[in-house]
């Protein structure tokens, strides 16, 4: 198969797919990934114009978030993903956890809603239709953890645990659609945990961590259970190329090392964010008392020491 012209240099030695399949970049995800690079930054630029501050950070995790996806699925690693477990787990973590984290730090809905012209009185322009999906049933079910929790493990065990991994990796278009699936659910799974842009479930931050945590564990489940396996479990990768010169088990091995991995780093950038977000909430609410308490002039305060003179008064 030749790979020339197709994303980043390697040294890894040359090998046949087979079943006929020819794999290379692939083009949906680099246009997807080009269309919402664009989008988000016509919207900065939107506000730029307008007078508005866009935090710069934001637009950084942004960044740094599509072009995880692109070097997941638009270099020679989604090719090698196709005949090595390892790499292909490592396609799924980033695909799952990494990317959706640093894209929703971004917070591309704000954004929209913020640059998005209101299409006016009895309109319904893109920010309209964005705000009813929002507030939508359908949203406030996927986004809902009793939802979320449990796709988010089946996308591990219910399907490389059954026929329907080999049967999606047959065909390049059963693998966008899994791989669509992975960013899709981590997207719906850490949206309402990050609680950047609105959402239709936004819980507290401690029921957050507890979500966050609720998922995770399975995650190093799964690796363990890849790496105690006596015999290769998944048939796509039960006979690697040999001019690889890898072993299947082995290889498998390493699989269930890398979702164990990275079952704990997503976690702890995760949790670092929430705290973050915990300690600017308490800052501004103290700010908010500050404001009001000037507004009023201290009348707490003031109605406070009338009633200690009042109690002096008495006693006297």
């Amino acid at each position: 198969m030749d790979h020339s012209g197709h994303g980043m240099s390697t040294d890894l030695p040359p090998f046949t797919l087979g079943r006929g399949l020819e794999w290379s970049a692939d083009p949906f995800f680099l246009v997807a990934c080009l269309v919402g690079l664009g989008l988000y930054g016509w919207g900065v630029i939107r506000l730029v114009k307008r007078g508005d501050k866009w935090p710069v950070g934001r637009t950084v995790a942004y960044v740094v978030g599509v072009l995880t996806v692109m070097l997941a699925m638009c270099t020679k690693l989604n090719d090698y993903g196709m005949v090595m477990f390892s790499v292909h787990m490592v396609q799924h973590m980033v695909i799952s956890m990494l990317s959706p984290i640093l894209i929703l730090l971004g917070a591309p809905i704000t954004l929209a809603l913020r640059a998005l012209p209101t299409a006016g009185r009895d309109r319904k322009g893109p920010r309209e239709l964005l705000l009813m999906l929002l507030h939508s049933r359908y949203m406030r079910i996927v986004t809902h953890p009793a939802f979320t929790i449990p796709m988010f493990i089946a996308s591990l065990y219910a399907l490389y645990f059954s026929p329907l991994f080999d049967f999606l990796m047959g065909s390049k278009a059963g693998h966008i659609a899994m791989m669509v699936h992975f960013l899709a659910v981590g997207l719906v799974f850490f949206w309402p945990i990050m609680g950047v842009d609105p959402g239709p479930h936004r819980p507290g931050y401690l029921m957050r961590m507890l979500e966050l945590f609720a998922g995770m564990p399975f995650h190093a489940f799964f690796g363990i259970a890849l790496m105690m396996a006596s015999t290769p479990m998944v048939d796509t990768y039960r006979n690697p190329p040999a001019s690889l010169g890898i072993e299947a088990l082995s290889d498998q091995t390493s699989a269930g090392g890398i979702a164990w991995a990275f079952s704990e780093i997503p976690s702890v950038l995760v949790l670092l964010a929430l705290l973050f977000q915990w300690y600017g909430s308490e800052q501004r609410q103290a700010k908010r008392k500050d404001r009001a308490a000037d507004r009023d002039g201290d009348k707490e305060l003031e109605a406070y020491n009338a009633y200690l003179a009042s109690l002096n008064a008495r006693g006297r």
